[in-house]
């Protein structure tokens, strides 16, 4: 190799870099605003209390824990959906979005960079979320699995809503009513998702035999719905964010 010369960097580590790069941005600059997470983390919160407000007439008989796991998988699924939108939308409102097509960077790094963001931030607000959830709906019978179920289920669930979600909110960012179409695409699709998802969670908070059956169950319905929407949405995204 002649003297001053440089190896031209591989594909595989050039298309690292720009990933980095990406996801290093929206992370800054949600850092710097704390308006995604600080808007996502209210809702969640704000949807466990009105969901506490419902259920306190219901009776003593009644036990939360039976239908608690539905009710935060709803939570978090619509602040998702903010999330996402607010994340989009930041992006064409401020010319990001066509900056990163007219740059030599591979659509599908655009797609991991922004479903990885939207991951992160989905995470955290489940995090702050926990533990307003236990002490509002597991008072009463306590939590009756293993502990590390609810961590297990809440991260693989979040994955499937984050790369789905960012593929629908690519499609819905450049339409008129973008909150009214996510919501329209992703609801439906989220259904197996949320099933496998709730079904896993009920036996983590319940416990007792066969939850552990149960959970894996559960969790085997996750692992599917991930794998197989996670494929679709890196096929399609190309075709999406250039439409």
């Amino acid at each position: 190799m002649a003297a001053g010369t440089q190896a031209r960097p591989s594909a595989r580590s050039l298309s690292w870099r720009q990933f980095k790069a990406i996801l290093r941005k929206d992370i800054v600059m949600e850092l710097r605003t704390k308006e995604m997470v600080t808007s996502m983390g209210l809702y969640s919160l704000l949807t466990m209390v009105v969901y506490q407000i419902a259920l306190s007439q219901s009776g003593s008989a009644f036990d939360p824990r039976q239908i608690a796991a539905g009710l935060l998988w709803l939570a978090f699924l619509f602040t998702s959906m903010l999330g996402l939108n607010r994340s989009l939308v930041h992006e064409q409102d401020q010319g990001c979005l066509e900056a990163l097509l007219l740059a030599p960077v591979d659509r599908p790094v655009i797609f991991f960079a922004k479903a990885i963001g939207n991951l992160v931030f989905l995470l955290i607000v489940e995090v702050l979320t926990i533990p307003v959830f236990a002490f509002l709906f597991l008072q009463g019978g306590g939590y009756g699995g293993a502990w590390w179920m609810i961590p297990t289920v809440l991260t693989a669930g979040s994955i499937g809503i984050a790369g789905v979600g960012t593929l629908l909110a690519t499609m819905s960012v450049n339409t008129n009513g973008k909150d009214f179409v996510l919501t329209v695409l992703m609801v439906p699709l989220m259904y197996p998702l949320l099933l496998a998802a709730v079904s896993a969670t009920t036996a983590a908070v319940l416990g007792g035999d066969g939850s552990v059956d149960q959970f894996w169950a559960g969790m085997g319905g996750v692992a599917g719905y991930d794998v197989i929407m996670l494929l679709a949405a890196y096929a399609l995204y190309e075709f999406v964010i250039g439409a």
